[in-house]
């Protein structure tokens, strides 16, 4: 068994920020915490953080593509994506398939259960996200209307975790929504609230059904209004949700990501890239899903002007919310590490604890990722 230690690092575990500290690895688990006296077994292979921030590898929760590839437009992509993304910090993440034919959503659910190719590593699918097909019309953003749907229970029965299924985005006040949510939720899907016209109370229904997540927050549903709250009210003040923000300045403006990380405390705020295929790639078109997308370096937009996801990484987004909030580097990672791991019930993912799987980034003071650990083993460092 590989055995790894990471020595003299500034540690952000669950309960506090630890100097100096030590995390032993053994294979894919972490063995033990402690600070520069931790026993270390003969033969360990030892990294010197130098002072480095040692967290949490990071989850993205919405990501539709990246490095050309969209996920959408071909299932098969997501194992390249997965590969190329440590150099952002990311270890684990759930590959975002918006809305599409049927057909499209098995397609991705085959690709998750037949695994990677021989010899591949990279960041962990951890199953879909499927934005769609379940979605407002109204509200539709970059969605292809053709394929939009009613919800239908029959239709989610192959829908679970085992399933590589974790996540589904729609809108609760279509018809026939807040009994998919219940069906979702009964069977450990997560459910979100999203692309919809919810009234308040319509918003508030789907809560009480089970959805538990809200997704990215302000965009593609109606504007606060102080009269007519809406959804974005409704999950805001409802503590059993988590709140996806897309903080990149652009889908929301950094004094309303400020008012809203006021609001909430870490334990709430999830922080999402919803990236699209132009992440890590120069201005251009680019795919997302049925649509060709112009990107122009800031943004990614259709023809029409209509935004259609995001082009920055994870860590770029981490590191625009510090600049907007002022929160500390150790609450920005929460937002990314164990909020979003304790949505999906991921008990041993997010956390630096014995036990915890060995999914580690180092970090600059600032929040640039110079080496990410998967499963214990190196997957990015900076030469």
């Amino acid at each position: 068994m590989t055995m790894l230690a990471i020595r003299h690092a500034t540690l952000i575990t669950p309960d506090a920020v630890v100097t100096d500290g030590t995390v032993l690895a053994a294979g894919s688990r972490i063995q033990a915490v402690g600070g520069p006296d931790l026993p270390l077994p003969a033969g360990v292979e030892t990294r010197d953080a130098n002072g480095l921030l040692l967290a949490p590898g990071f989850l993205d929760l919405q990501i539709n593509g990246g490095f050309g590839l969209d996920f959408t437009a071909d299932p098969a992509t997501i194992w390249g994506v997965a590969a190329a993304l440590p150099r952002f910090g990311v270890t684990s993440f759930l590959p975002t398939v918006i809305t599409s034919p049927l057909e499209t959503v098995r397609a991705a659910q085959d690709v998750l259960a037949a695994g990677p190719p021989p010899d591949w590593r990279g960041a962990r699918p951890l199953g879909l996200h499927l934005e769609g097909p379940y979605l407002n019309p109204g509200k539709k953003g970059a969605h292809n209307p053709t394929h939009l749907r009613p919800p239908s229970v029959a239709e989610v029965a192959g829908w679970s975790p085992a399933a590589g299924v974790r996540l589904v985005t729609l809108a609760p006040e279509l018809p026939g929504a807040l009994e998919v949510i219940a069906a979702l939720a009964g069977r450990g899907v997560v459910v979100s609230a999203g692309h919809s016209l919810a009234t308040f109370d319509e918003a508030v229904a789907g809560f009480d059904a089970g959805a538990r997540y809200a997704t990215h927050l302000f965009n593609a549903m109606p504007a606060l209004h102080h009269r007519e709250p809406g959804l974005a009210a409704a999950a805001l003040a409802d503590p059993r949700a988590v709140i996806g923000l897309i903080p990149d300045g652009l889908h929301v403006h950094p004094a309303l990501v400020a008012l809203v990380w006021r609001l909430l405390s870490p334990a709430r705020l999830n922080l999402v890239t919803d990236a699209m295929a132009a992440m890590g790639m120069p201005p251009g078109e680019y795919a997302l899903g049925d649509f060709r997308v112009t990107v122009d370096g800031a943004s990614a937009r259709l023809a029409d002007g209509t935004l259609a996801g995001c082009v920055l990484s994870l860590d770029a987004i981490l590191r625009a919310f510090v600049g907007f909030t002022g929160a500390t580097p150790a609450e920005a990672i929460a937002t990314v590490t164990a909020t979003p791991a304790r949505l999906l019930g991921l008990e041993r993912l997010g956390r630096i604890a014995p036990g915890g799987d060995a999914d580690l980034v180092l970090l600059t003071p600032d929040l640039r990722v110079v080496e990410t650990f998967v499963a214990g083993e190196s997957g990015f460092r900076i030469v």
